[in-house]
């Protein structure tokens, strides 16, 4: 047996962490003397110990760890070991997305000496566009539920043996964004109308490209809204995205290419 000092010290974890695991049911002491309140531990504890520690590096709460220390499935195990890789696999996608994003800012801020420069990357233009023939499905979704729309899209074109164009859309229906709940409409571009679930209406539009990755795409969105502010234009329709360039070609991010469109009519 060991004393609670003694099993910290092999453990590498500190006495107050061992009485609140203690406390709050996730490791308790094999034995504590009911005259002196001391806690002791066991020999085969320390292998319990070292899995809550391996746990905590990999992510998981304390609220999580309990449950899978009583998990006896070992399919259930590795299902939540795998699953967490994934997530922090994800997470690291994004610190480097957000380290790419901040060296490209530096370069920016360190050649111009302003630290707003990067807004000043977008050409924005008029264009003048056709109807276009979409297949398109419209949802309250979250932005992590695209993939699955696309896919429900592609799904019908081979089932229904239609002719798709190579670009991707997505349309803003509501005039708020919410990254976990918006109104989008998630769409493929048709070569014949009569394959298509309706006409994205053309007109006149404001509009400037984006490239690299999605996260910078309000960049974008500011540099149109800035232009149709100062240039006596307003939005009157749903903004969308045209996806010209991605990562399905195969492609570095930098040269992920994005169209962005708002719908604008002279101000009166």
């Amino acid at each position: 047996m060991f004393s609670i000092g003694g099993f910290s010290k092999i453990c590498q974890v500190s006495v107050k962490t061992l009485r609140h695991y203690d406390k709050i049911g996730l490791m308790r002491p094999k034995f504590t003397d009911p005259g002196t309140g001391y806690r002791y531990y066991s020999e085969e504890q320390l292998s319990g110990m070292l899995l809550i520690k391996r746990l905590k590096r990999y992510g998981f709460s304390l609220a999580d760890i309990g449950p899978l220390l009583k998990e006896t499935d070992e399919r259930v195990l590795f299902l939540k070991l795998k699953q967490q890789k994934l997530a922090l696999a994800e997470r690291l996608s994004q610190t480097q997305e957000a380290i790419d994003e901040l060296s490209r800012h530096l370069q920016d801020f360190e050649r111009t000496g302003d630290v707003m420069s990067y807004q000043n990357n977008y050409v924005v233009t008029l264009e003048e566009r056709e109807a276009v023939p979409i297949l398109s499905v419209r949802e309250k979704i979250s932005v992590a539920d695209y993939g699955g729309q696309y896919e429900k899209l592609f799904r019908r074109v081979i089932e229904e043996k239609l002719e798709a164009d190579s670009q991707t859309l997505a349309i803003y229906h509501d005039e708020e964004f919410d990254q976990e709940c918006s109104d989008v409409e998630i769409g493929l571009v048709m070569k014949r109308a009569e394959q298509s679930d309706r006409l994205l209406e053309g007109g006149l539009c404001a509009t400037t490209v984006h490239h690299g990755r999605y996260s910078g795409l309000s960049d974008g969105y500011a540099a149109i809204v800035k232009w149709i502010q100062e240039n006596g234009y307003r939005n009157v329709g749903a903004p969308y995205e045209f996806y010209r360039k991605t990562a399905f070609d195969k492609i570095p991010v930098e040269e992920w290419e994005t169209k962005i469109y708002f719908p604008v009519e002279k101000a009166e």
